[in-house]
């Protein structure tokens, strides 16, 4: 770490940063660090993290709430219906959930708030003038339709055996082997969709509306144009070609869809009583938003360092 990074230019340009050079994921570094690749494991999934998080919704949604695949062998309202609501209500839960705590109580005031700015109000570049409306109508009237029109296909199409589907108990190591790619398949998906969106003419017609958002919020996650989910969440498709339970599809969604939430709420941790409640915002997509050409992708995999558009947090703008 360079013993300037707290002190350097850009700290000033921030109410709070991580004290540290943004970190990739050590897995691909070489020589190989056993002991820095379990930290980092270990850090994901074993505190509470937008991965435990939305593993943990996704297994009480499969328990107690999906409807059987059986049911989902013909488009019927009732387990159609079921689906959306099941992406609807928990992305409410959680976004507003933050959005309270964070913005209109104010329960941790700043601290950990990357940006020193509020969220913006009266400001026609914004839907209804106003971010945090825009970004609602946004999430919920465009990315959670998309969202739930795919997992419909996808789940109709495991019922009537068209899309390879497995047991835990016919194959448990593929299954939990599954479940832990999901996340590195989601980042993978999403840097080279995102690269396409920043294409000038796509940018501007379609991605423009994610990136009013230079100050980012709960609501921002996936507050995206119509034509940007279709492709942000054509990921979902990859179950249609790999053998997959409807556990793996519930959590590849909730990951997809609750994970940016936590990512773009803009505080770098949850704080309760001065104690450390969870990890939440992330700081290299963070860099993004303000900067618009750097960190497309996400710090499980590392394209951005391999292609030359890695910011690390620091002055240096390149790293």
């Amino acid at each position: 770490m360079p013993s300037d990074f707290g002190t350097d230019p850009e700290a000033g340009r921030w109410n709070c940063r991580p004290d540290h050079p943004v970190r990739l994921n050590p897995l691909f570094q070489w020589p190989l660090d056993v002991k820095a690749v379990w930290d980092w494991y270990r850090g994901a999934w074993l505190g509470i993290t937008s991965l435990t998080l939305t593993f943990g919704i996704a297994a009480l949604v499969y328990v107690s709430f999906l409807p059987p695949l059986v049911q989902m062998a013909t488009f019927q309202p009732g387990w159609m219906v079921t689906i959306w609501l099941l992406n609807l209500v928990p992305q409410t839960i959680v976004a507003g959930g933050l959005h309270y705590w964070l913005y209109l109580r104010k329960g941790q005031g700043r601290i950990t708030k990357f940006d020193k700015r509020d969220l913006t109000r009266k400001n026609g570049t914004f839907t209804f003038s106003n971010q945090v409306w825009d970004n609602i109508w946004w999430t919920l009237g465009s990315a959670i339709t998309v969202a739930t029109v795919y997992q419909w296909i996808i789940y109709w199409a495991m019922a009537n055996g068209w899309a390879p589907t497995v047991t835990f108990a016919g194959n448990p190591v593929w299954f939990v082997i599954w479940m832990a790619l999901i996340p590195m398949w989601s980042g993978l998906h999403f840097y080279w969709v995102h690269r396409l969106e920043h294409s000038p003419r796509l940018y501007q017609h379609v991605h423009a509306v994610h990136h009013r958002n230079v100050n980012v919020g709960p609501w921002s996650g996936v507050s995206n144009h119509w034509y940007e989910n279709l492709l942000y969440f054509s990921t979902y498709f990859v179950h249609l070609v790999m053998a997959s339970h409807p556990l793996h599809l519930l959590f590849h969604a909730y990951f997809q869809q609750i994970s940016p939430v936590l990512s773009h709420c803009g505080f770098e941790k949850l704080v309760k009583d001065d104690k450390e409640v969870a990890r939440s915002g992330d700081f290299f997509h963070q860099l993004h938003h303000r900067y618009f050409e750097c960190n497309y992708g996400t710090s499980e995999i590392p394209f951005d360092k391999w292609f030359g558009t890695f910011h690390n947090g620091s002055a240096k703008m390149r790293s």
